[in-house]
Parts: C-alpha cells; structure tokens; sequence
C-alpha cells in the first residue's frame, strides 16, 4: 500500500477490524518511510454495480461521488464529515441490497435526498437544486415550501401545547 503522504511502498498494518456487518475490514496502518498513520479499507470485489445516467448511459459505480455531492451540499454547515460518510456508506449497503446490478441516478438521488432530509434542510435544498436540476426560483420556491412544511406544522403542535385551557 502506498503512503498517501510520501508515497513510501513500505507499511505495516497496526490494527484491523472487521465492520459491523462483515462485509469491510478497516485496517490501520503505519508508513515506515515518515512514520505516519492512514486508514485503509479492504472491501469485497463483487460484480460491478452500473449507473444509469439521465442521457440513458452507464459508468460504474463510485461512493465518491455521493461523498463529493454531500460535501458541496454541505459547505458551511455544521454537519460532520464522519455523518456524511455514514450517509453514503447507508446509501451504497441499500444500492448493493438490490438484485439488480444496474441503478438510475434518480433513485440514488432520492436515497440521498432522505437521508439529508433528517439532518439539515438547508443542505437538502441545496442537494435537490443540483440533483432535480433547478431553472427558476420557482424551483428553490417550491421545495422551500415543501421543507417548511413539517417545521410548521411542528411549531403549530407546540404553540398548541404552550396556550391555557380554557375553563
């Protein structure tokens, strides 16, 4: 393996752990060139998993991309890198679930558009501009609505809560 920092060849593996499931073994390791630490992981080859694009072609697979697509979605908000990997390491485990080899980004966008509904809306509009190809304000108008929703709702339910009974 080589060393992400000096680009040494040498190593020695320093810890490995299994994943919770059993399908990723995390493994630890030491350069013995500058003596720094990084962490790799080892991974099952499998048949490769396909992507249909919107144009009707197919490239393989690649995390990194949802990772990358997370992180823009999140620039400048409080969301730690660590949840963002947990976000796509759920997504990749429900693609791989599947039977079917081949995925349309739709149905990847919208798993990721979940997952960001839960923990920050802001970075789930920004995601869904990207993803559904926003060309208007409208567009922004219309999710924006669709996030407050709930939040309305939630502060109605509360405020309900707050008021006297009256006797």
């Amino acid at each position: 393996m080589r060393c992400p920092f000096c680009k040494e060849n040498r190593d020695k593996v320093i810890d490995s752990r299994e994943s919770s499931d059993g399908f990723i073994i995390r493994r630890r390791r030491e350069c013995e060139g500058c003596e720094r630490r990084f962490t790799t992981r080892e991974r099952i080859e499998e048949t490769p998993l396909r992507v249909i694009k919107r144009d009707g072609s197919r490239e393989d697979f690649e995390r990194r991309k949802i990772l990358m697509g997370l992180l823009t979605a999140c620039q400048k908000r409080p969301i730690a890198t660590d949840d963002l990997e947990k976000i796509v390491q759920r997504v990749e485990e429900r693609i791989l679930d599947t039977a079917d080899r081949e995925i349309e980004t739709e149905a990847i966008g919208d798993m990721v558009m979940r997952e960001l509904a839960g923990i920050d809306k802001v970075a789930y509009v920004r995601f869904a501009s990207v993803y559904r190809n926003f060309e208007s304000p409208e567009d922004f108008e219309a999710i924006a609505q669709q996030v407050a929703k709930p939040a309305r709702r939630a502060a109605r339910k509360s405020q309900k809560a707050k008021e006297p009974e009256a006797t």
